[in-house]
């Protein structure tokens, strides 16, 4: 078996300065328009859970702190600052637990998390302290189920909505006590799925009955700050869960909507609820590829699911984009409902280093360049073959990320104003500008670093 090696990702750029745009070119181009400003970012990441934090926990040490990096840190690495993990158990956990089995959760206890998922959320905030976390529950204890058992979906009984709530705001209380802040919380991992794993079935109005009238009076009652987001499932359905929901929200308590990637694009839905509802978040808080470590032919295909999903969704307005595990095993897990994918790193067989997979490249253009608190920005281009989008970070440096998921190289002219630069981008890959607008002696002069992706043929940065 051949395994892929992959180079280190770029932290040194060609400096390209623009010229004035004399000729007023009319083919190839891309223009980018910062007077155009839309939604604001939060953050770009992955997801903290058992699975990933137990693998973690069986690489070396010096792996360890490598890992961290290469996720975590802005100078080093691509900057993880968005992330996302679960309340009790989930398919991603060595098995299933809860944190309470009693009645009145005098029994309540998050100790189960400190032997793995712990120690990593923290070893990641030692790298990055502004990464802020999404906490999901794929189910309630099964004492408040209707069908007494956490996997194979039912529902939270009726009276056990107010103790869901509060169990809810003691698992963001025990967690603050470990230094870790939950900024926003979901109401229900795929509401609308009854998986073989932990899941919990809400209709629209039993979801929108728990948020608002149950969790988060809960929480200001407890003087909690965390937001919550509703729906966490598939985009087809993500603007009538929106436009249902959010229509309830007489005093729009709800912070915004979560969705994940594996039905389909369904850009318009996000675009519908961006033009609908202008102040709501909404998040990409899960999507995986199929299992595919060391199999080239599926290395490009997998990086190009996400960085077109990821285009898309932002181009439409999302917010910010979690991916699903960190780090799994060679074998895709461990996952105690054999649910197997892949994540951008994995271990090899000895479980004591890991391997980045072409994904974790790709979805770096985005986490690295696009900053929290950038604003996408308008453009235009003359072919469908790349897929762009563009960001203007808080420092005013703009950001051009271009995809080519074609078999040919492309080439065009990046024009910004009255500048523009002569630019390609290879078959198969994935590139960033960075554009930095410097004033000197009153005049502009625009400076473009160019962060090159990988190419098909040679699974290395091009430059």
């Amino acid at each position: 078996m051949k395994i892929i090696k992959v180079g280190k990702f770029l932290n040194e750029y060609k400096k390209e300065g623009f010229t004035q745009d004399f000729t007023d070119q009319e083919n190839n181009l891309i223009m980018i328009y910062p007077n155009f400003k839309y939604q604001k970012i939060v953050g770009f990441g992955g997801a903290f859970t058992e699975s990933s934090a137990y693998v973690f926990s069986k690489l070396k040490d010096e792996y360890k702190e490598s890992f961290i990096k290469d996720y975590f840190s802005t100078e080093e690495g691509i900057g993880y600052n968005f992330c996302r993990t679960h309340i009790n158990s989930c398919d991603f956990s060595l098995s299933q637990y809860a944190y309470s089995e009693k009645e009145n959760l005098s029994d309540f206890s998050i100790e189960h998390d400190k032997k793995y998922l712990i120690p990593l959320i923290k070893k990641a905030l030692e790298t990055n302290k502004d990464i802020k976390l999404v906490s999901t529950p794929w189910s309630p204890p099964k004492f408040m189920k209707t069908n007494d058992d956490m996997c194979n979906g039912g529902k939270i009984k009726d009276n056990y909505r107010k103790l869901w709530s509060k169990y809810l705001a003691k698992y963001i209380k025990e967690y603050k006590k470990e230094g870790i802040k939950i900024d926003y919380i979901t109401t229900q991992n795929e509401p609308n799925a009854k998986q073989l794993w932990e899941s919990c079935q809400l209709t629209t109005e039993e979801e929108a009955e728990l948020v608002l009238k149950y969790i988060i009076p809960t929480f200001k009652r407890r003087k909690i700050k965390t937001k919550v987001l509703i729906w966490d499932h598939n985009k087809e359905r993500l603007f009538l869960r929106a436009d249902q929901i959010f229509k309830m929200d007489k005093e729009k308590q709800i912070a915004g909507i979560g969705y994940h990637y594996y039905t389909g694009d369904h850009f318009e839905n996000i675009e519908k609820v961006r033009e609908k509802y202008k102040n709501k978040l909404i998040i990409h808080t899960e999507g995986c590829t199929g299992f595919s470590l060391h199999r080239s032919k599926r290395e490009t295909p997998n990086a190009e699911i996400y960085a077109h999903d990821i285009i898309g969704d932002l181009n439409a307005g999302a917010n910010g984009y979690i991916d699903w595990n960190i780090l799994l095993d060679y074998k895709g897990g461990p996952n105690h409902a054999f649910n197997f994918c892949c994540s951008p790193m994995m271990s090899n067989f000895w479980k004591n280093k890991y391997n980045k997979t072409l994904s974790y490249y790709y979805i770096g253009h985005f986490s690295k360049y696009i900053k929290r608190g950038a604003r996408r920005i308008g453009f235009s281009k003359f072919t469908d073959k790349i897929e762009v989008t563009a960001f203007e970070n808080p420092d005013k440096e703009i950001v051009v990320i271009l995809l080519n998921r074609t078999d040919n190289d492309e080439r065009f002219s990046l024009v910004l104003g009255d500048n523009s630069i002569p630019a390609f981008i290879l078959l198969l890959s994935i590139s960033s500008y960075q554009l930095s607008i410097l004033s000197i002696f009153h005049s502009k002069y625009i400076i473009a670093k160019i962060a090159s992706g990988l190419s098909k043929q040679s699974f290395s940065i091009a430059s």
